[in-house]
Protein backbone atom coordinates (compact mmCIF):
# COMPACT_ATOMS: atom_id res chain seq x y z
CA UNK A 1 0.00 0.00 0.00
CA UNK A 2 1.00 3.33 -0.95
CA UNK A 3 1.79 5.90 1.87
CA UNK A 4 -0.29 8.52 0.19
CA UNK A 5 -3.23 5.57 0.41
CA UNK A 6 -2.71 5.55 4.29
CA UNK A 7 -5.22 6.92 6.29
CA UNK A 8 -2.98 7.82 9.37
CA UNK A 9 -5.74 10.20 10.75
CA UNK A 10 -7.97 7.73 13.48
CA UNK A 11 -4.55 6.45 14.90
CA UNK A 12 -4.44 9.71 17.00
CA UNK A 13 -8.37 9.57 17.83
CA UNK A 14 -10.44 6.88 19.27
CA UNK A 15 -14.06 6.48 18.34
CA UNK A 16 -14.91 9.66 20.45
CA UNK A 17 -11.60 11.17 19.37
CA UNK A 18 -10.26 11.39 22.75
CA UNK A 19 -6.64 10.09 22.48
CA UNK A 20 -5.89 14.20 21.72
CA UNK A 21 -7.94 15.12 24.74
CA UNK A 22 -5.89 12.64 27.00
CA UNK A 23 -2.75 13.67 25.43
CA UNK A 24 -3.37 16.92 26.56
CA UNK A 25 -4.82 16.30 30.48
CA UNK A 26 -2.05 13.26 30.74
CA UNK A 27 1.53 14.58 29.38
CA UNK A 28 1.04 18.55 28.17
CA UNK A 29 5.37 18.24 28.03
CA UNK A 30 5.47 15.27 26.04
CA UNK A 31 7.79 15.81 22.37
CA UNK A 32 5.83 14.77 19.30
CA UNK A 33 8.26 11.98 19.13
CA UNK A 34 7.87 10.88 23.10
CA UNK A 35 4.01 10.62 21.68
CA UNK A 36 4.85 8.78 18.74
CA UNK A 37 6.81 6.39 21.06
CA UNK A 38 3.62 5.95 23.19
CA UNK A 39 1.11 5.90 20.49
CA UNK A 40 3.57 2.78 18.93
CA UNK A 41 3.58 0.95 22.76
CA UNK A 42 0.04 1.30 22.94
CA UNK A 43 -1.45 0.04 19.53
CA UNK A 44 1.45 -1.37 17.32
CA UNK A 45 1.07 0.97 14.85
CA UNK A 46 3.99 3.53 13.60
CA UNK A 47 2.88 7.03 13.09
CA UNK A 48 6.25 9.40 13.05
CA UNK A 49 6.60 12.63 15.14
CA UNK A 50 5.50 14.90 12.04
CA UNK A 51 2.28 12.82 11.81
CA UNK A 52 1.86 13.42 15.53
CA UNK A 53 2.49 17.01 15.35
CA UNK A 54 0.28 17.84 12.24
CA UNK A 55 -2.96 16.19 13.96
CA UNK A 56 -2.26 18.39 17.34
CA UNK A 57 -2.15 21.00 15.51
CA UNK A 58 -5.29 20.27 13.48
CA UNK A 59 -7.49 19.67 16.93
CA UNK A 60 -5.74 22.98 17.67
CA UNK A 61 -2.68 22.10 20.28
CA UNK A 62 0.46 23.75 19.50
CA UNK A 63 4.38 23.32 21.05
CA UNK A 64 4.40 26.53 23.48
CA UNK A 65 6.88 27.09 26.58
CA UNK A 66 4.70 27.41 29.81
CA UNK A 67 4.00 30.40 31.78
CA UNK A 68 6.54 30.90 34.93
CA UNK A 69 5.39 31.74 38.13
CA UNK A 70 6.09 31.48 41.52
CA UNK A 71 3.61 29.92 43.97
CA UNK A 72 2.16 32.56 46.10
CA UNK A 73 0.33 31.08 49.55
CA UNK A 74 -2.67 32.68 50.63
CA UNK A 75 -0.45 34.27 53.17
CA UNK A 76 1.47 36.20 50.79
CA UNK A 77 -1.67 37.01 48.90
CA UNK A 78 -3.53 38.67 52.15
CA UNK A 79 -0.36 40.47 53.33
CA UNK A 80 0.38 41.83 49.65
CA UNK A 81 -2.98 42.93 49.41
CA UNK A 82 -3.50 44.57 52.50
CA UNK A 83 0.10 46.59 51.87
CA UNK A 84 -1.73 48.04 48.27
CA UNK A 85 -4.51 49.28 50.59
CA UNK A 86 -1.92 50.72 53.02
CA UNK A 87 0.02 52.47 50.60
CA UNK A 88 -2.73 53.56 47.29
CA UNK A 89 -3.24 57.24 48.89
CA UNK A 90 0.33 58.18 49.33
CA UNK A 91 1.61 61.37 47.92
CA UNK A 92 4.06 62.22 45.51
CA UNK A 93 6.54 62.92 48.14
CA UNK A 94 5.53 60.26 50.29
CA UNK A 95 6.47 57.84 47.02
CA UNK A 96 9.93 59.46 46.68
CA UNK A 97 11.64 58.52 49.85
CA UNK A 98 10.97 55.13 48.41
CA UNK A 99 13.34 52.41 46.70
CA UNK A 100 12.51 49.20 45.52
CA UNK A 101 14.75 46.68 45.26
CA UNK A 102 14.84 43.81 43.40
CA UNK A 103 17.30 40.23 42.75
CA UNK A 104 17.14 37.78 40.42
CA UNK A 105 18.78 34.49 39.74
CA UNK A 106 20.33 33.37 36.74
CA UNK A 107 21.07 29.24 36.50
CA UNK A 108 24.30 28.72 34.39
CA UNK A 109 23.70 24.84 34.32
CA UNK A 110 19.46 24.33 32.78
CA UNK A 111 17.29 26.11 30.80
CA UNK A 112 13.53 25.32 31.43
CA UNK A 113 12.70 27.59 28.88
CA UNK A 114 13.34 24.92 26.30
CA UNK A 115 10.53 23.23 27.80
CA UNK A 116 7.88 23.15 26.01
CA UNK A 117 3.76 21.97 26.25
CA UNK A 118 0.69 21.44 24.21
CA UNK A 119 -1.52 24.05 24.43
CA UNK A 120 -4.44 26.24 22.65
CA UNK A 121 -3.78 29.57 21.38
CA UNK A 122 -5.18 32.02 24.03
CA UNK A 123 -4.67 29.36 27.05
CA UNK A 124 -1.31 30.27 28.24
CA UNK A 125 -2.46 31.18 31.89
CA UNK A 126 -4.98 28.61 32.62
CA UNK A 127 -3.35 26.92 35.20
CA UNK A 128 -2.74 23.44 33.41
CA UNK A 129 -0.19 25.42 31.32
CA UNK A 130 1.26 27.15 34.00
CA UNK A 131 5.13 25.62 35.72
CA UNK A 132 5.40 26.90 38.96
CA UNK A 133 9.17 27.04 39.75
CA UNK A 134 10.75 27.91 43.49
CA UNK A 135 14.29 27.21 42.85
CA UNK A 136 17.45 26.98 40.70
CA UNK A 137 19.69 24.05 40.96
CA UNK A 138 23.57 24.12 40.65
CA UNK A 139 25.86 27.40 39.61
CA UNK A 140 24.90 30.93 38.73
CA UNK A 141 24.59 34.64 39.02
CA UNK A 142 22.28 36.76 40.86
CA UNK A 143 21.98 40.30 40.28
CA UNK A 144 20.47 42.72 41.79
CA UNK A 145 19.34 46.20 41.10
CA UNK A 146 16.63 49.36 42.79
CA UNK A 147 14.27 51.64 41.80
CA UNK A 148 12.97 54.89 43.17
CA UNK A 149 11.01 57.54 41.74
CA UNK A 150 13.75 59.31 40.30
CA UNK A 151 16.32 57.17 39.77
CA UNK A 152 17.91 53.54 39.89
CA UNK A 153 20.90 52.22 41.46
CA UNK A 154 23.72 50.71 39.53
CA UNK A 155 23.36 46.79 38.42
CA UNK A 156 25.15 44.66 40.86
CA UNK A 157 26.40 41.02 39.58
CA UNK A 158 27.55 38.50 42.28
CA UNK A 159 29.01 34.95 41.27
CA UNK A 160 28.22 33.08 44.42
CA UNK A 161 25.74 32.15 47.08
CA UNK A 162 22.87 34.59 47.62
CA UNK A 163 22.56 38.19 48.69
CA UNK A 164 22.67 39.02 52.58
CA UNK A 165 22.40 42.05 54.48
CA UNK A 166 26.15 42.03 55.01
CA UNK A 167 26.80 41.76 50.77
CA UNK A 168 24.39 44.87 50.40
CA UNK A 169 25.99 46.50 53.18
CA UNK A 170 29.47 46.11 51.88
Amino acid sequence: MKRTELNVKPLLLDENGNLVRQIRRRNRGATASQLSRDLYAATGTRVSRVTVSKRLHETGLFARRPAVRFPLTSTNRRVRLAWCREHRDWSMDQWATVLFTDESRFSLNTDSRRTFIWREPGTRYLPSNVREIDHYGGGGLMVWVGIMLDGRTPLHVFERGTITGVRCRD
